[in-house]
Parts: C-alpha cells; structure tokens; sequence
C-alpha cells in the first residue's frame, strides 16, 4: 500500500540527532552497508549503528583513508567499492552476497556535489552515475541479501537540491543540451527519490522497504568540487531557508529511516527534519518539503525501466 507522503508529527525535528533517534533501542544482530560511511554524515551513521549493536560494512573507494576514520569503532568493516566503476560493484556485492549474510540496512548515502562535466566510461554524466547509477545497481546487485533479511530498509540520499531539476529523459547525459552543474545535481537528486519510490513498490511483498532523505544542510566534504566563493554562497543561501545543521542532526533522519518503528509498514516517501515531508509546489515560499516530480509513481516507474537498461542491472526473484 502507498504510504502518505505528509509528516506524521514524529516528535523530532530539525535539531533532533541521530543519537537522540536511536535512543536506547539496540540493533544487535542487524547487519548495514553505509556507503560513504567514513566522512561527514555518512561517519556518524556508522558510529550511531555500530553503537547501536550493529554490524556496519562501510564500502570505499580509498580504504586506507576510511580505516583512519573509522579506528575504534566496533564490528565496522571495511570493503573496496568504487561507485563510478560497474566492475567493482559487482564485485562487492558477489562478495556479500556469497557470505550468505542478510542485509538489514542499506543506505546509499555517498555522492558527489556540482562537478565539472565529465562523462563516465559508459558514457553516463558523473553526477547521475555515481549518486543515481551506482547505487541502483549495488541495490539490485545485493537483493538476494536484502530478501534474506526478511524485514530490510534501503535509505536513498537525497537533497532539497532536487527542486533544481527533474528526470531529463531525452538528454540525462548533457549531450545536446549546456551543461549545468547544479542541474545535473537536481537531476541527480530527484534521482534518488524516484528510484526510492520505485525499490518500494518492488520490495514491499517481499518486506524491504524504502526512503529517501534530505539530510539538511550541513558543511561537509560534499562541497570539495565548489570554490571558496561558491561554498560562502551556498552556505549563506542555505542559511535563509533554514540554519545549517551538524552532522550530528545531518545523520538523524537517515537513522530515523533506517531503524525507527514509527516507520514500521511504511516506505516510498521523502524525508526531512525526522519526519515525512510535505509535497509543495515551486511557488512555496519557503524551500522545504519534495516536490511533486520527484513523488510520480509514473515517472519513478520510467527512471527504473531506464536504469535498468543503461546498467543491465534488475532485481531477481
């Protein structure tokens, strides 16, 4: 059944933590894959699970730079994946999913923010391939695990970004059209969503559910791509719709997602500020809440088909 894309009043709210969210429920047992899970929101997510009692495997690019991060945590494992490269994530995912382990927790939170124009080598914008492309197929590819778990929730990072820009269907890849970083974010963003929407009207029969997130804004390494003057705008800019937040309350609707019985039987929706956020229109006056692009379960259902044939990759059984 579709769940209500309006708040449930959780309680929490915009300067609510992660910490705060769990509380002193205990996660022994469950297993979570936090990509991105070694810096900024990502590395507090696995500190709050790892807490928690569970069993963290953070995914990286550059291994030796995670472990440094993540030295003393308990029961966090560290993986070799590289989102832009197809070939490793099927090779981390054969790997979890031979292990015979369930997956409890996925949260594809890694991304990347406003880069210059560059085309992977399937010939994909990198923005789309990395915060979208990559992490559609590292779902389908761990979906054996998922199913396994027999109650899994997947969290897809999204951005308030999203209201820059909708799904592009006839020209994703910025062949035809000028290339704009902060459209091909948007895109990107609404991406996330779509496809949250999407994974959760495939997994509900099979009891894996679906979010998508708007952690906030939160000066992380995400700006790395910016200047200094970009980064002062995008900050003062992020500043009027609401004060940025910490990555401490960056990582509280992720958890939220993730892990709280307040969401049990739910999925398909946007969040933001622990809650379900509201849908709004591009006249809103103040930036919050999804817009009613990104909630289309007809162009959801479009992005999965489309997704499915530039990846070859598709969920099984």
């Amino acid at each position: 059944m579709t769940t209500n894309q309006k708040p449930l009043k959780s309680g929490y709210g915009a300067r609510t933590t992660a910490r705060e969210v769990m509380g002193d429920r205990r996660l022994d047992g469950a297993i979570a894959v936090v990509t991105g899970g070694y810096a900024g929101i990502g590395l507090e997510t696995t500190r709050v699970l790892s807490a928690a009692g569970a069993t963290v495997i953070v995914p990286a690019r550059t291994p030796d730079k995670a472990r440094a991060a993540l030295a003393g945590m308990e029961r966090v494992e560290l993986e070799q994946l590289d989102l832009a490269d197809p070939a490793s994530i099927d090779a981390f995912a054969e790997r979890f999913v031979k292990s015979g382990r369930p997956l409890h927790l996925l949260i594809n939170n890694a991304g990347i923010m406003a880069t210059p124009l560059v085309w992977d080598a399937r010939g994909f914008e990198s923005q789309l391939a990395t915060n979208h492309l990559g992490h559609f197929q590292l779902t389908t590819r761990l979906w054996p695990a998922l199913r396994k778990a027999n109650d899994a929730r997947v969290v897809s990072l999204s951005s308030r970004g999203h209201r820059l820009a909708g799904m592009d269907f006839e020209d994703p890849n910025f062949e035809r059209r000028p290339y704009d970083k902060w459209v091909a974010y948007g895109q990107s963003k609404t991406a996330n969503i779509l496809f949250a929407l999407a994974l959760d009207a495939r997994g509900e029969a099979h009891r894996v559910r679906a979010f998508s997130v708007h952690p906030g804004g939160i000066i992380t390494d995400l700006m790395r791509s910016m200047s200094e003057e970009e980064k002062r705008g995008a900050i003062e800019n992020s500043n009027k719709i609401a004060p940025l937040k910490t990555v401490e309350q960056g990582a509280a609707t992720s958890i939220w997602c993730a892990t709280s019985p307040q969401l049990d039987g739910m999925g398909g929706v946007y969040c933001d500020d622990v809650d379900i956020a509201e849908v709004v229109g591009p006249e809103a006056p103040i930036p919050r809440g999804v817009m009613p692009w990104a909630v289309d379960p007809a162009l959801a259902e479009r992005l999965w088909t489309a997704s499915e044939a530039w990846t070859g990759a598709r969920i099984s059984g």
